[in-house]
């Protein structure tokens, strides 16, 4: 991979990954020499787990022992709900290979740069500077290969974010879940009639408006029991639900576990 390319594999590993530097030279002997023993994986997890100057912190370095030429990778990993996975990144290729362009990609670029300050020299702060690098730096990189592609060659998902009818009813459905939104109402918003709005947006999305809009709920609420305190009886409603107790059935149904039961679990998990 040569200096400056990206990667992002979705499946399976969820992984990121960004060169910096590369050259000709080897940067240690070849395995087995007499003064340096063979790559096993458990000496160098020791040695990556002694890079760390904090055992608490999501920082460390992996060193890989051998010959070819040195290479300095960026990594960083992601936590995809597998199970319930959004449409745009069922949509994504197994592998997404983004090269280096300096006229291109400015923002990733930078991203980048900031991520590898950070990680050169670690200071107060670094382990929620990187957290949120780390989250920008997926945004960017799927940002950067939805721009590369072809016009004709962009369907699902994809070509719906950019689509001036559908677009406009999935950032209303991303702003406001709780809101009572009808097929009519989003057709509105998109300058379609009934009929029209729902094929258009089921063709695209893959789905109708009000199984995306109940998906999307069901996303918000989930992300609201894993990263708050806040009462059950309060996430429904901020997601649409008017009781409780429909608001658990629903929940329920999209998860295979009430809400509580799916809280203590991403508690226990974390």
């Amino acid at each position: 991979m040569p200096p400056g390319d990206n990667v992002l594999a979705p499946a399976p590993s969820n992984a990121t990954a960004s060169a910096r530097t590369a050259s000709n030279a080897p940067t240690t002997p070849t395995p087995g020499t007499p003064d340096r023993p063979p790559y096993n994986s458990e000496t160098q997890l020791s040695k990556r787990h002694c890079d760390r100057t904090d055992r608490t912190s999501p920082i460390g370095r992996f060193a890989v022992d051998g010959p070819g030429a040195r290479t300095v990778l960026l990594c960083g990993s992601y936590h995809l709900d597998r199970e319930r996975p959004h449409p745009l990144v069922a949509g994504l290729p197994e592998l997404i290979h983004l090269p280096a362009r300096r006229d291109r990609h400015h923002a990733l670029r930078a991203a980048i740069d900031m991520l590898g300050a950070e990680l050169d020299d670690p200071r107060p702060g670094s382990d929620g500077i990187v957290g949120e690098l780390i989250d920008l730096l997926l945004l960017y990189i799927l940002r950067a290969w939805f721009d590369d592609q072809p016009a004709d060659a962009t369907a699902g998902w994809a070509a719906a974010l950019t689509d001036p009818a559908i677009a406009p009813a999935l950032r209303a459905i991303h702003r406001d879940p709780g809101r009572a939104w009808t097929v009519e109402a989003l057709a509105d918003s998109a300058g379609l009639s009934r009929a029209a709005f729902a094929r258009r947006f089921t063709g695209l999305v893959g789905e109708p408006p009000l199984t995306y809009l109940t998906r999307w709920r069901m996303t918000t609420a989930a992300r609201l029991l894993r990263h708050s305190d806040t009462p059950i009886a309060v996430v429904g409603e901020r997601v649409g639900y008017g009781s409780e107790f429909a608001f658990a059935k629903a929940f329920k149904r999209a998860h295979s576990v009430p809400p509580g039961q799916y809280r203590r679990r991403a508690g226990a998990a974390s």
